[in-house]
């Protein structure tokens, strides 16, 4: 029966090929590393023959000074993009549902998801340009409005917000395309029903637009928090620099030190990796029975 059902479609299943290969290559045969994290790993012995060390590696990992502090800037920026990063999708999607003109619509669409396509070596070079001490910005600050220079970059009060706005700005428009997809789906006789009651278009979108959007949102919702431990690991490494460490400084990038950049300690960097992926794993199971004890049809299984 499957090898029938393969023959009948064997052009959609060539279509599936690409992503089953990225994800075998870059998903799954990479867990084979996860040995590391329990040896004393050496390149030049390699997998089969580096010291066993067992737990002395996650021991290191939790006795480190800078892994506190890591942990701490990961939750708190992940937690900042998933707050504002979250709902804009969802409140950009119900303001263009409400708008009347395809054409504006369609405009404000393209605008919106452009910048996820520009990779982050490029607005971390606009954002630096504009952010420098001699960027717009501090032209402003300085020769209109005749204050100091402010180094918003290497400063820790403003470093997080540049990450949690330029995180926003690239992902708003790409992430709204699945809820106007989700709002396409809703049956338009209940939007009639409604008017005849005479709901405004403020009530349409509360009682009709965001409780038909539930299923999507609680699907992505759970997704996400599993990735909660993700900071943003590209879009950090560009722009974090030694005057804003405190602040900055994310699990991922201290792996990096760790592994490669220093020590070259890559069982330390194993476990790391190891440790965010168990989060991340009980995170999801756990938000799924909440979402599943409080609404049976909610959920991801």
């Amino acid at each position: 029966m499957f090898v029938q059902n393969i023959k009948k479609h064997f052009s959609l299943y060539m279509l599936l090929l690409p992503g089953l290969a990225f994800y075998i290559l870059f998903k799954y045969v990479p867990i084979v590393g996860y040995v590391m994290a329990f040896q004393d790993f050496k390149i030049g012995k390699g997998l089969f023959g580096s010291p066993w060390v067992g737990l002395d590696n996650f021991n290191y990992m939790f006795q480190d000074n800078n892994f506190a502090n890591a942990l701490r800037n990961t939750v708190l920026i992940s937690v900042y993009k998933l707050i504002f990063g979250f709902s804009a999708p969802i409140i950009l999607a119900l303001l263009l549902n409400e708008v009347v003109s395809r054409t504006f619509k369609k405009v404000i669409q393209t605008i919106s998801y452009l910048p996820h396509f520009i990779s982050w070596v490029i607005i971390a070079g606009i954002l630096t340009s504009l952010l420098s001490s001699k960027g717009i910005i501090n032209y402003v600050i300085v020769d209109i409005l005749h204050h100091d220079k402010v180094l918003f970059l290497a400063d820790p009060r403003f470093f997080r917000s540049i990450m949690v706005i330029s995180e926003v700005w690239k992902g708003v428009g790409w992430g709204t395309i699945i809820y106007l997809a989700a709002i396409s789906g809703i049956d338009t006789e209940m939007y009639e029903a409604a008017i005849v009651d005479g709901c405004s278009r403020f009530k349409q979108a509360m009682r009709i637009t965001l409780p038909s959007m539930m299923p999507t949102i609680v699907i992505l919702l759970i997704l996400q928090l599993g990735g909660i431990l993700n900071a943003g690991f590209e879009q950090i490494y560009l722009f974090y620099s030694p005057p804003v460490y405190s602040v900055a400084d994310i699990l991922d990038t201290l792996a990096l030190r760790i592994g490669i950049q220093n020590n070259f300690n890559y069982g330390v960097a194993t476990a790391i990796s190891i440790f965010k992926s168990v989060i991340g794993l009980v995170l999801i199971i756990t938000v799924n029975r909440i979402v599943k004890y409080v609404d049976k049809e909610h959920g991801i299984w």
